[in-house]
């Protein structure tokens, strides 16, 4: 399994993902789960993929074909909107799967695959879309502005209590991090080295397309601080409403609360 996670925001991308590839708990090994293609100067795209790895490499594989060769049909480069670049990755990610479907469903194993896609093409809006197995797609908004694939549920609380559509791509950054590096603290199937692209709007182009590995000093340290901030957040709850300390923090309140007197001097005659 694997998890990645896309934030949609005001001045542009955010796009991350692990690298942990699994059959079993005894073949663990590494791929990068993240595919850029810059067919063109007026466009960019970024696949993040979670599911069957056969699948992926070959839906990937499609699309590289597509490019070279244009006169098939539609490719990245031909479409002029976003979403018919998702319903085209959506289309070769159908047909894929349709083609091994007998074979995997005999043996038990699933050819599914979800994918992120992220990107822009000039003169429309950069933008997010999930696309789901059977080919169809929605796409993030700024009501919400992330999108989850694989194992989602475990980065899920950090995004929920932070991200907003006006965070800014580096803060954007930081989060996904912390939401991958929660998910592999809590799921085995995950796990480092993790990818992060940022993409600012209307660039067309990655600002920055980094690679932080297990041992990584910058990942230490954030997961380190992110540790102990949710520490002391907790030793800052206020205390239970039957405990002695609420007691007390209840009678110093109303000892703040109380007014005190005044008394005139020299007292009257």
């Amino acid at each position: 399994m694997t998890y990645c996670v896309g934030l949609y925001l005001e001045d542009g991308l955010v796009l991350a993902s692990d690298s942990r590839t699994n059959a079993g708990v005894d073949y663990v090994t590494t791929y990068s789960k993240m595919h850029i293609f810059t067919p063109t100067p007026d466009r960019i795209f970024v696949i993040l993929s979670a599911g069957n790895l056969a699948t992926t490499q070959e839906v990937i594989n499609h699309v590289n074909r597509d490019l070279q060769n244009p006169e098939i049909g539609t490719n990245l480069s031909s479409v002029n909107y976003l979403f018919e670049a998702a319903e085209y990755v959506g289309r070769i990610s159908l047909e894929v799967q349709q083609a091994h479907s007998g074979a995997l469903s005999g043996s038990g194993i699933s050819g599914e695959t979800t994918l992120l896609l992220g990107g822009q093409i000039a003169g429309q809006e950069h933008g997010l879309m999930l696309i789901y197995p059977q080919g169809n797609y929605i796409a993030a908004s700024r009501e919400t502005p992330y999108l989850q694939i694989g194992e989602s549920k475990y980065g899920k609380p950090a995004l929920d209590r932070i991200v907003h559509h006006k965070l800014s791509l580096d803060q954007g950054a930081q989060l996904c991090l912390v939401s991958l590096d929660g998910t592999a603290r809590s799921n085995i199937t995950v796990g480092p080295p993790f990818e992060v692209a940022i993409y600012p709007k209307d660039s067309f182009q990655l600002s920055c397309h980094c690679r932080f590995e297990g041992s990584n000093p910058y990942l230490l340290s954030l997961r380190e601080a992110w540790n102990n901030g949710i520490r002391q957040a907790f030793l800052n709850l206020p205390p239970l409403p039957w405990s002695g300390g609420a007691q007390q923090q209840t009678q110093q309140q109303a000892q703040q609360q109380t007014p005190t007197p005044t008394v005139d001097w020299p007292p009257p005659r």
